[in-house]
């Protein structure tokens, strides 16, 4: 007999909000070479001398801002959807985060051990990045690192991953749902901000080495370079929600945020946005995040808090946020379907075997 487990993995948080832990955390998230894209020796310079010294005060400021009794709201989320889906599946379901704690290494430990101490080995551990887009920063670093922990405990074991999920009707479905009480209101604007990518990661990511951002219409032309194009993934799950929602073209809009550093990021960024609209008429904003699945620092303080002050200042009105999927029952039993047929099965929508 032989068995399935399942490794959620979401992006992660410091172990608490003080400057010491924040910065600890900021280290480990930085000096990942598919966060930062530079040289090791450059990015330990720019991480240690340059961003260091000063981010993790300002940084541990935000995390106060939204921590929780329980926690930060990220790992207190991760925690609750770990244990909503072990409800629903037949297969040993735990979490890991690709920064800071419960870490990946940790979560595949669980699931080895849980295998031994029942007698009953683990075939095909089942990744669960969750993140509906495909980002080198994001999804791909999720996979390599888990790769690596697995060669280390169990060479053997096969990995299994879920892919990214932006264009899937039950995903879509679900996001819509979220949304859709927000509409029954007045609004003038629907904005999906997106976390932001420098420029270079497109490129980089980009399979054909000739496609992404070398024609203002790349993501509305059809490319293979699709597949890894975290910024025709972001236009795409737009297209799909808004069509599902009815919603026309001076409705919503589309930006990108949490930019850092000097590099071009993808445009236009959620600040300027933000600054914008009250002086285009807009006074009634509704904002949703559909890169996270999981509210976390990036949609609780920069976008609930601090982006709810500057399109108010700025001269909008009303201003509300729509929080992401969480543990929505809805989202819930979307993911746990798909684990079960594809744990099940070992038919998946794609698979990327040990070693490979």
């Amino acid at each position: 007999m032989t068995t399935t487990g399942i490794l959620l993995v979401n992006l992660g948080s410091p172990d608490s909000p003080s400057v010491s832990d924040v910065r600890r955390y900021l280290a480990e998230f930085l000096m990942d070479g598919r966060v930062l894209n530079t040289p090791w020796l450059l990015r330990l310079l720019v991480v240690y001398a340059a961003i260091l010294p000063t981010r993790p005060a300002k940084s541990a400021k935000a995390y106060a801002s939204v921590w929780t009794p329980e926690g930060s709201p990220l790992i207190v989320i991760s925690k609750a959807l770990q244990h909503l889906v072990q409800e629903q599946v037949p297969f040993p379901v735990e979490l890991g985060m690709r920064y800071g704690n419960p870490s990946i290494a940790y979560g595949l430990n669980q699931l080895l051990h849980k295998a031994k101490s029942s007698g009953t080995p683990l075939s095909h551990i089942l990744l669960v990045p969750l993140y509906p887009h495909y980002a080198m920063s994001s999804f791909e670093t999720v996979v390599e690192k888990t790769k690596d922990e697995l060669r280390k405990q169990s060479p053997q074991t096969e990995l299994v991953v879920l892919p990214p999920f932006f264009n899937h009707p039950d995903y879509i479905s679900a996001l819509c749902n979220s949304i859709k009480p927000h509409l029954e209101a007045p609004f003038d604007k629907l904005l999906f901000s997106y976390h932001g990518l420098p420029e270079d990661h497109l490129i980089q990511s980009d399979p054909t080495h000739s496609h992404c951002l070398s024609r203002p219409d790349c993501c509305s032309t059809p490319s293979s370079a699709h597949a890894t194009c975290y910024r025709h993934q972001c236009f795409e799950t737009t297209r799909l929600v808004t069509e599902k929602l009815g919603l026309k073209p001076d409705q919503y809009t589309v930006s990108f945020q949490s930019r850092l550093g000097r590099k071009p990021w993808l445009k236009p960024y959620t600040d300027f946005v933000l600054n914008e609209l009250p002086q285009q008429g807009v006074k009634r904003l509704l904002v949703v995040c559909p890169a996270f699945v999981s509210d976390c620092l990036e949609t609780l303080e920069e976008i609930a808090q601090e982006g709810k002050h500057q399109f108010l200042s700025a001269g909008g009105e009303s201003y509300t946020y729509i929080p992401c999927l969480n543990t929505q029952p809805q989202w819930v039993n979307t993911l746990s379907s798909w684990l079960v047929q594809q744990a099940q099965t070992c038919v998946p929508f794609e698979s990327v075997l040990k070693g490979s």
